[in-house]
C-alpha cells in the first residue's frame, strides 16, 4: 500500500493510505519511520506505526501533565486513563518516564518532606495520608520517613497556635487547645508533648481575671433565662470548668458577680 495523505491536524497528523486506512500519528512517529506522502508501506509496518503513535501520543500527554509540576506515578496513570490511552500502552509509558526520571515517587516524597520542613506545618501522620492518597507505596513512604525528624516543626506550629489562642482561653484550656491543634495537623503525642514543654503557659493574672469575668458574663446571660439560684450557679460553674478555669477562682468571681 502507499501513503496518500500526511496532513497536520492541530497537534497530530492524519495519515491515509490507498487502502482506506486512516491513522492519527505524532510528529515523532513521522521522524522515527521516515514517513512521507507517496511512501510504500506494508501491513506489518503500518501496525508498528500505529503502536508507536499510540505510545508517542500518550507520552506527550503525560509530559504535558508533568510540565506543570511534579506528579506521582499513580497521578500520571490516572491522567492517561482519562485520555483513553490503552492500559498496556500506559504501562509502557510509565516505565519509560521512570527510566528517564520524569516520574520518581521516592524523590516526590523527599521533596514533600523538604518543603514541609522549610515552610510547612504538617505532622508525619497528615503527610503520610496525603502521600497514600497520591498513590505512593507504603514501603517508599516508610523508607523516606525513617530518618525524618518532626520535633522542630511541631515546636514551630505550637508557637503559632499558642500566639493565636493566647488571651482567649484559660491556662489549662490554652494548653489543651494547642495540643489538639498539633494532633489535628498530624503530629504524634510524643512530638506534641515535647513541643508543649517548650512553651510558657502561665498567662498574665489580670488578663486571666478579665477573661474569666467575660466568660462568666456569657454563661450568666445564657442560663439566667431558665435557671435561678443554686441551679444557675451550678450551671455557670460547670460551664467555666469546661473552659479550663480554676474552681477556686470561679467561686471567688461568682461571689463578686452574683
Amino acid at each position: 500500500m502507499r501513503i496518500t495523505k500526511l496532513e497536520k491536524k492541530k497537534r497530530l497528523y492524519l495519515l491515509e493510505t490507498d487502502q482506506d486506512n486512516q491513522v492519527y500519528i505524532t510528529e515523532d512517529t513521522i521522524v522515527r519511520f521516515f514517513l512521507t506522502k507517496g511512501k510504500k508501506i506494508n501491513e506489518n509496518e503500518l501496525k508498528e506505526v500505529i503502536q508507536f503513535a499510540q505510545f508517542s501520543n500518550g507520552k506527550n500527554i503525560a509530559l504535558y501533565y508533568l510540565s506543570f509540576k511534579k506528579r506521582t506515578k499513580k497521578e500520571v496513570e490516572t491522567y492517561l486513563e482519562k485520555h483513553n490511552i490503552d492500559p498496556l500502552t500506559i504501562s509502557e509509558i510509565l516505565h519509560k518516564l521512570q527510566e528517564e526520571k520524569w516520574i520518581d515517587d521516592q524523590d516526590y516524597v523527599q521533596q514533600v518532606l523538604f518543603q514541609n520542613a522549610l515552610s510547612g506545618d504538617k505532622g508525619p501522620q497528615a503527610l503520610r495520608q496525603k502521600l497514600y492518597q497520591k498513590g505512593i507505596s507504603k514501603h517508599i513512604i516508610d523508607a523516606c520517613f525513617e530518618l525524618e525528624e518532626f520535633e522542630e516543626i511541631a515546636e514551630k506550629v505550637a508557637q503559632k497556635l499558642h500566639k493565636k489562642y493566647l488571651g482567649k482561653y484559660s491556662d489549662r484550656a490554652l494548653k489543651e487547645k494547642v495540643k489538639q491543634g498539633l494532633l489535628l495537623k498530624g503530629f504524634d503525642y510524643k512530638d506534641a508533648d515535647k513541643a508543649l514543654e517548650k512553651l510558657e503557659w502561665v498567662q498574665d493574672e489580670q488578663e486571666q481575671e478579665t477573661l474569666l469575668n467575660k466568660e462568666l458574663d456569657k454563661a450568666y446571660r445564657k442560663y439566667s433565662r431558665t435557671d435561678t439560684d443554686y441551679s444557675l450557679e451550678q450551671k455557670i460553674i460547670r460551664f467555666l470548668l469546661r473552659k479550663g478555669f480554676d474552681y477556686d477562682k470561679i467561686k471567688r468571681a461568682l461571689r463578686e458577680y452574683l
